[in-house]
C-alpha cells in the first residue's frame, strides 16, 4: 500500500481487518518493521484520539515519531499553486512538503473541511499538493471529506462484537447546533459499502451526504422505522451537504436515548467522540451496557497500527 487516503487504497479490507485483530493481541510483533525510520505526524487542526494512537501505533512498530501542529509550531502554508505570496502565509507547501518528506519516511496529515466552499473541500487540496510534493506515503489522519483511520478502527469493532454474519448497522445524524464536516459520516458509508453488513442511513431531510459516499446504502427518514432491527447504532453529526455547511435543524428527538435503542435487536451503540452529553447522546446509553465507544475507540491504535504495516509492507 503506498498511501493510506481513502477505502480506494486499501488491497483487501478483510486482512486489514486481521492485521489489526492480530496487531491488538500482538502489539509489539512488528516492533522491527519501523526500525531507523520516522513518520511526521502533522496537524492542521486539534486531535486527541487520532494524535495519541496513531502515535502509540508507529511506536508499536518502532518508528520514530515527530509531531508538529501546523500554524502553532510553524508558520502557515500555502495551498495554492500561483498565487503572490502576499497574505499571511510564510511558506509555499510545493518547499514544505518536500522538505518534510526528506525529513520523514511517512507522513501523517489531519486537515478539516472549511465548509464553506464545498467544491474545494471535496478536491482536498492539502492532502493532494502533500502527496504531489512530499515524496513518501501520506497517511490520512482526517481530512475534509474522511476519515480512515476510525471507519477501519469501526470496522474491526463492528467485527469483534456482530453476532450474526451480515448484521445491520444505522448511521444516525445526531443534533448538534453548529455546523460539523461531512467526513466521518462519508467515510462510514463508503468502508460499509464494503463490508458484509445491511446500511441504512437516517436522518432529517436537507442532510443527505454525497451519493458517491452512500452508494448502496437506503436511506431512511424516519429514524425510530430506521432503527429497528438494528445490530449496530453509529450515531454522528453532520452539517448539509446540498446546503453546503449550514445547520438546518437541532431536533431534539434525533437524540439516542435508552427508548430508541428499544428499537434497536439489542443493538450496540457506536459513536468516534467527542460528543456533547445529552444533547446528542443520552448518559443513560454511554454509560450503559450496549455503548461500544471506548471500545472503538480503543481500536483506533491497532487500525492505525494495521495501516502503517501496510505502508512500511510497501516501501520493502
Amino acid at each position: 500500500m503506498k498511501h493510506f487516503l481513502s477505502f480506494q487504497d486499501v488491497p483487501d479490507l478483510s486482512q486489514l481487518i486481521t492485521s489489526g485483530i492480530v496487531a491488538k493481541r500482538n502489539p509489539f510483533g512488528d516492533q522491527e518493521m519501523g526500525k531507523n525510520k520516522t513518520i511526521g505526524l502533522l496537524f492542521f487542526n486539534s486531535s486527541l484520539r487520532t494524535r495519541i494512537s496513531t502515535q502509540k501505533a508507529a511506536q508499536n512498530l518502532g518508528l520514530n515519531v515527530i509531531v508538529m501542529n501546523v500554524g502553532q509550531d510553524g508558520w502557515g502554508l500555502e495551498m495554492e499553486e500561483g498565487v503572490i505570496m502576499n497574505g499571511d502565509k510564510a511558506e509555499h507547501v510545493k518547499e514544505a512538503a518536500a522538505v518534510i518528506g526528506s525529513y520523514c519516511d511517512i507522513i501523517g496529515i489531519r486537515s478539516f473541511a472549511s465548509l464553506s466552499d464545498r467544491e474545494k473541500d471535496y478536491q482536498e487540496i492539502v492532502f493532494q499538493q502533500f502527496k504531489k510534493y512530499a515524496g513518501v506515503p501520506i497517511i490520512n489522519l482526517e481530512s475534509a471529506t474522511r476519515h480512515p483511520l476510525q471507519s477501519l478502527a469501526d470496522c474491526i469493532t463492528i467485527e469483534e462484537f456482530k453476532l450474526k454474519e451480515r448484521p445491520k448497522v444505522v448511521l444516525t445524524w445526531l443534533p448538534h447546533f453548529k455546523p460539523l464536516p461531512q467526513a466521518v459520516a462519508n467515510s462510514f458509508c463508503e468502508w460499509m459499502n464494503h463490508a458484509e453488513v445491511e446500511l441504512v442511513v437516517t436522518h432529517p431531510k436537507g442532510y443527505d451526504l454525497s451519493p458517491d459516499f452512500v452508494g448502496k446504502g437506503q436511506v431512511i427518514y424516519d429514524q425510530d422505522k430506521a432503527l429497528e432491527g438494528a445490530d449496530f447504532v453509529y450515531g454522528k453529526n453532520w452539517s448539509s451537504y446540498e446546503h453546503y455547511g449550514q445547520v438546518l435543524s437541532s431536533d431534539p428527538s434525533w437524540m439516542i436515548t435508552n427508548d430508541k435503542m428499544s428499537l434497536t435487536d439489542n443493538g450496540k451503540f457506536m459513536h468516534c467522540l467527542p460528543l456533547r452529553r445529552n444533547m446528542k447522546v443520552a448518559d443513560e446509553v454511554l454509560d450503559g451496557p450496549h455503548s461500544l465507544v471506548i471500545e472503538q475507540a480503543a481500536n483506533r491504535e491497532w487500525a492505525a497500527q494495521a495501516a502503517l504495516r501496510e505502508i512500511l509492507l510497501g516501501m520493502k
